[in-house]
């Protein structure tokens, strides 16, 4: 069984449809476990239907997008763990599923495994094109050529026997959280990216913040996470 765990926050925009589209996983055997840092609008709500288990952060004084994974992979029950963020679309679901189970099946040194990302056609700028082309080849180089984990958190597929070895994601990261966790599971075993598929986003990260200053913060929070191993940033600003 694969475990799809999607982390929320006040996601009432995204969240039906982005579950909408995972719906043939679950006639399939898998499950779809949402857990949300007690939002104050109808994401909970519009959620229930389309979710096997719904888990409502107890402490919201302490979310951040680490506690809310760890929570969600705490109530999940298959042996691989798939966490999506709220405004990822997966292209050809059931294929792409497919592709990811045999690929664990195939290699049990595998730990976990990312994909590409990109921005949705419609919203795709040219600089998003740059930007994720070349983020995209880093993660590739990294991952699959120096065995080096590193992954960015829109679409992070990890073995949960690997994920609970490792103790999940660190909750004391405000950012970087997912880096971290290829890092330490690179250690243990193997991390891939498969470049024969692909996710989408809404890039509004990038468009509320601006690249350059994105990437700034990026690049800050990824030197200080891998050298000093904490945060830079006490909070990350929360974009919907």
């Amino acid at each position: 069984m694969i475990s799809i765990i999607v982390p929320t926050l006040n996601e009432e925009k995204v969240i039906e449809e982005t579950l909408r589209r995972l719906q043939p996983l679950r006639k399939l055997g898998h499950e779809i476990i949402v857990s949300d840092g007690k939002s104050s609008d109808k994401t909970v709500e519009l959620a229930k239907p389309f979710a096997d288990r719904i888990v409502v952060d107890p402490e919201p004084e302490k979310k951040n997008i680490a506690r809310g994974k760890n929570l969600g992979a705490a109530e999940a029950r298959g042996d691989l763990l798939v966490f999506i963020d709220a405004d990822v679309e997966i292209p050809d679901t059931e294929k792409f599923f497919r592709k990811l189970a045999e690929m664990f099946q195939s290699n049990q040194r595998l730990a976990a495994l990312t994909v590409p990302i990109r921005v949705r056609p419609e919203a795709e700028t040219f600089g998003d094109k740059i930007i994720f082309g070349l983020l995209n080849g880093l993660y590739v180089f990294s991952n699959n050529v120096l065995r080096v984990g590193n992954a960015s958190g829109e679409f992070q597929a990890v073995r949960a026997a690997a994920f609970k070895n490792v103790r999940g994601y660190r909750e004391d990261l405000v950012t970087g959280e997912d880096n971290d966790l290829f890092y330490r599971l690179s250690r243990i075993g193997r991390t891939l990216v498969e470049t024969s598929l692909c996710v989408l986003h809404s890039g509004r990260r990038a468009r509320a913040t601006g690249w350059m200053k994105l990437l700034f913060q990026w690049i800050v929070s990824g030197v200080c996470v891998f050298i000093f191993g904490k945060s830079p940033f006490k909070k990350w600003r929360v974009v919907r």
